[in-house]
């Protein structure tokens, strides 16, 4: 087995062994060919002649292994870089600013008594990648579309904070505020790009690593979308997506890379600022991530340019006439070139160039000093015009830019390079000074002595200051800039939900069927049919949703451009350039991008999306739960569907199918409104508010979580004066107690519903109790209206007491109160100190498991007699009846026998 320095970390590729070779002897003849060229003039003259082959052979279109990864140098040769349109010694003095003033706010958000702290180290690296495009590529949104979308690297805020202050976008008071969003409110910065907290500034929250490059991907795709359907041009918008070497680690950075290259996204770029370093160490440091990240970009078709190093770089690369330089870069680890950011110039001349007479030769007239100042390619600007000018001209595939960088660049011998650089907030005032001099910054010694350092700004009329205005006029405005253009939506009548609220007559339906047919009523309607957006993994017709494929359509850029194996059913599969329906194929996390894609798209573009993604829903909050948050932060809005619900009612799948705690983990977002209705009726009212609250009049930045059902049951028709305002706010009397003398309470919801009223119905005929049953549609929704009761209160003693809903909605209502769910018990037990009177939860604690649906509910304690021992054990409590009778109900009912119980209607599938 070969060594770890004998392994080659990049695996390009080789020959099928089982080829057979039909010419031994021509195939000898160019092998010895080889050894002789090996021989005679060295390996680096072998390695050209080959290259030089496999060009040829492509040229001459013979299959060869592709090469997945080149030379470390730059993709974009001196000879080919294009002439740059900018004042370089303008843009030095800008950046410079820039550079000082993130530096310093960062730092006097340290200051004692306050302590916030941040991070400059990566804006100190990927700086100049900035400023380029801010210079020079990024498009505002002023001609009224959506300009690029740029999803800034989170650590990265501080420059980009510096920047709009320079440009009179943000105050030094704001400045000031850095991390401090209350406590020096309304000028409080946020600490990352969190436009819920800066709804007027950034527009994509990245912080959370590897949602960034995931979210632009899809922003990518959805741009194209809307421009394929007609709703929006997109067609001058440009997605950046700036990142971290470290941050391309986790698996939702490169985990998408495939749908990109695959539907010919140019009009996405990466940019990755390899500083080599994560946050506490290297990347790669006995590997070389560049080359790493070229083979995998490539690999999954992307269209690669490498930025390596910097234009000094230049007179010693063309006088490499036997490639022993360009070997030199490609052999030394991450992890030395990292060690030669923080040594010497002497140390680089007799480390990196004094092993090999040649090397030594090259730098033979360079002092020490130039040696040192040898730059890496990011930290030049005519090098990253040429690459982000190629990328914008690339065609037919999404492109990658890989720029090395130094990590804390500019920052000092203290920070540039250093393992510990991110973790370091505050420079001292030494530091401050070899920074200041090394930006040449008009700050005295004095004003740094005597206080903290002052952000600097060269004045609104300087030069440089009114070159910045000038470049962002010229680009159509300022970025980061959020803008809501969008107008409310004209809204369904009320007869578009009139199918629902009829009930479901003698069939049996899901709940998920009951909400596709509402959805199908929404999607005919003239105004807003047309922007709802239909996206799912790969499981559409599991959720009944393959009506929707011969009128809807499922997007793809290329159409269908094969013969359907179903093209003879109703429902084939339809693929179209204009489909409605996104099928992103087994990824959760794909889907909820395009979720958020599409749910923040009355922003970004300027026209509202109605998406509607139906997931199972055991694969939602838990899978993606990190997506939602950020679904929340960018303020998106939409339905999502958490279908085949519950621990119990997909039985058959087993543990890992079995949710019964999505609307638990629902409650801790606060952007989320979330409901679990039992019927077509109740959906209707919830779809219904929830599109008044998303896309009215005053619209709100929310979205809403529909738990739905896979379980047929019967839905009764909309009762008589049904109770609207307690549907959406979490509570109504569903059916009162008719016989009985004994009171009591039942509060279910969802699937239990049903449960519930046999329940009534046992406790009437056998036990002498009346008890009414409830339908608690949101669990969540009651108690967060109860803590904002309770808050109100606590801060308003002066003030008449409120009463949370809850509290009214039960009060007077005789007898214990039994709740009783799918979920956990801590789903219903949210609201269990506002009831008024005993209160007993049932709920399906622990994994489930694979049986039949009354076994589950049995084993679990949450079936129909479940309920009834539960109503009864209270009222033993409370003293209305004698406990002797709990062990007969017990005896009678078989509930200590799994076994016993009715195994209920199918509940394999979904």
């Amino acid at each position: 087995m070969a060594s770890g320095s004998d392994r080659n970390p990049i695996i390009i590729g080789g020959l099928p062994s089982q080829v057979p070779d039909f010419d031994p002897e021509e195939t000898q003849e160019w092998l010895d060919s080889l050894d002789a060229a090996v021989d005679e003039r060295g390996r680096e003259r072998a390695r050209y002649l080959m290259l030089r082959l496999i060009e040829r052979a492509r040229e001459k279109r013979v299959a060869v292994p592709e090469m997945r990864s080149t030379d470390y140098v730059n993709t974009i040769a001196t000879k080919d870089e294009p002439f740059f349109p900018g004042d370089e010694e303008i843009e030095r003095k800008v950046l410079n600013a820039t550079r000082w003033n993130a530096a310093v706010m960062v730092s006097r958000a340290q200051r004692p008594g306050i302590g916030v702290g941040g991070h400059i180290a990566t804006f100190a690296s990927s700086a100049s990648l900035y400023d380029v495009g801010f210079n020079h590529f990024f498009r505002g949104k002023d001609d009224g579309l959506g300009g690029d979308q740029i999803f800034f690297q989170g650590h990265a805020s501080p420059g980009i904070y510096a920047r709009a202050f320079l440009l009179d976008r943000l105050s030094e008071a704001q400045l000031d505020a850095f991390r401090q969003e209350k406590s020096k409110a309304p000028n409080g910065l946020s600490s990352y790009p969190h436009p819920r907290l800066m709804p007027d500034f950034w527009e994509f929250p990245t912080v959370s690593m590897g949602l960034g490059p995931l979210g632009a991907i899809y922003q990518a795709r959805m741009n194209r979308y809307m421009e394929a359907r007609g709703i929006a041009d997109t067609s001058q918008s440009h997605v950046w997506a700036y990142l971290g070497d470290g941050e391309m680690d986790e698996p939702e950075s490169l985990g998408q890379l495939s749908i990109a290259a695959r539907e010919g996204l140019d009009n996405l770029t990466f940019v990755v600022n390899c500083n080599l370093q994560r946050l506490d160490g290297p990347v790669r440091g006995n590997g070389k991530i560049i080359q790493e990240l070229e083979s995998q970009f490539r690999g999954a078709g992307w269209n690669v340019i490498k930025l390596v190093w910097d234009r000094s770089w230049d007179p010693l690369l063309a006088q490499d006439r036997t490639g022993i330089l360009v070997n030199k870069l490609n052999t030394t680890p991450d992890g030395q070139f990292q060690t030669y950011a923080t040594e010497s110039g002497s140390y680089i001349r007799e480390h990196f160039f004094g092993d090999d007479p040649r090397l030594r030769d090259m730098v033979k007239d360079m002092t020490d000093d130039q040696i040192l100042h040898l730059g890496r390619g990011g930290h030049d600007h005519k090098k990253v015009y040429a690459a982000y000018a190629a990328a914008k001209a690339h065609k037919g595939q999404p492109t990658v830019i890989l720029a090395q960088t130094v990590k804390g660049w500019t920052l000092g011998p203290n920070f540039e390079g250093r393992n510990a650089t991110h973790q370091m907030k505050k420079l001292t005032v030494e530091d401050l000074k070899r920074f200041r001099d090394r930006l040449h910054i008009p700050i005295t010694d004095k004003q740094l002595d005597e206080g903290y350092p002052p952000y600097y700004h060269p004045g609104r009329d300087s030069e440089e200051i009114q070159y910045m205005h000038d470049r962002r006029k010229g680009l159509g405005g300022y970025v980061p800039t959020r803008v809501v253009r969008a107008k409310p939506l004209v809204l369904p009548e009320d007869k578009t939900y009139a199918t629902a609220k009829k009930g479901s007559g003698q069939q049996s339906i899901a709940t998920t069927m009951a909400f596709v047919r509402i959805l199908k009523d929404l999607m005919r309607d003239k105004e807003i049919g047309k922007r709802f957006v239909l996206i799912a993994p790969d499981e559409y017709r599991t959720f009944g949703m393959d009506a929707f494929f011969p009128s809807a359509k499922i997007y793809n850029p290329l159409g269908q451009q094969y013969e359907a194996v179903d093209r003879d059913l109703l429902l084939a599969y339809k693929e179209s350039p204009t489909g409605q329906m996104l099928h992103d194929g087994i990824s959760e996390a794909g889907c909820t991008a395009s979720l958020i894609a599409a749910g923040s798209a009355y922003a970004t573009h300027g026209e509202p999306l109605i998406p509607v993604y139906v997931f199972y829903s055991m694969f939602g909050f838990q899978r993606t739960g990190d997506q939602f948050w950020q679904m929340a932060d960018q303020l998106a809005r939409g339905f999502v569907l958490g279908a085949t619900a519950g621990r119990t009612t997909l039985t058959g799948e087993g543990l890992q199918h079995a949710d019964g705690h999505s609307q638990l983990l629902a409650s801790t977002n606060p952007g989320c409104v979330a409901y679990d209705p039992a019927f077509g009726y109740e959906i209707a009212h919830i779809v219904k508010d929830g599109l008044r609250r998303m896309y009215g009049e005053n619209s709100e930045d929310v979205f809403y979580y529909l738990t739905v059902y896979n379980e047929p049951i019967q839905h009764p028709a909309e009762p008589e004066n049904v109770d609207v305002e307690g549907i959406l706010k979490g509570v109504y009397r569903f059916k009162s107690g008719e016989r009985g003398m004994i009171p009591a309470q039942i509060m279910a919801s969802g699937v239990a519903v049903p449960w519930a009223v046999e329940a009534q119905q046992i406790l009437a005929d056998e036990w002498n109790v009346k008890a009414d049953v409830w339908s608690a549609t949101s669990w969540n929704e009651l108690r967060r209206e109860a803590v904002e009761v309770e808050q109100h209160n606590l801060l308003h003693p002066e003030e008449e007491l409120r009463v949370p809903y809850v509290t009214q909605k039960l009060s007077g209502s005789e007898g214990p109160f039994v709740a009783v769910s799918d979920w956990m018990r801590s789903v219903p037990d949210q609201i269990a100190r506002w009831v008024p009177g005993t209160y007993q939860s049932l709920g399906a604690d622990g994994f489930g498991f694979a049986d039949t649906r009354g076994a589950a509910r049995r084993f679990f304690h949450i079936d129909a007699q479940s309920i009834v021992l539960a109503v009864l054990t209270e009222l033993a409590k409370e003293g209305r009846i004698d406990r002797s009778v709990l062990k007969t109900a017990i005896d009678r009912y078989e509930l200590l026998d799994v076994a016993a119980a009715d195994p209920g209607a199918a509940g394999g599938d979904a």
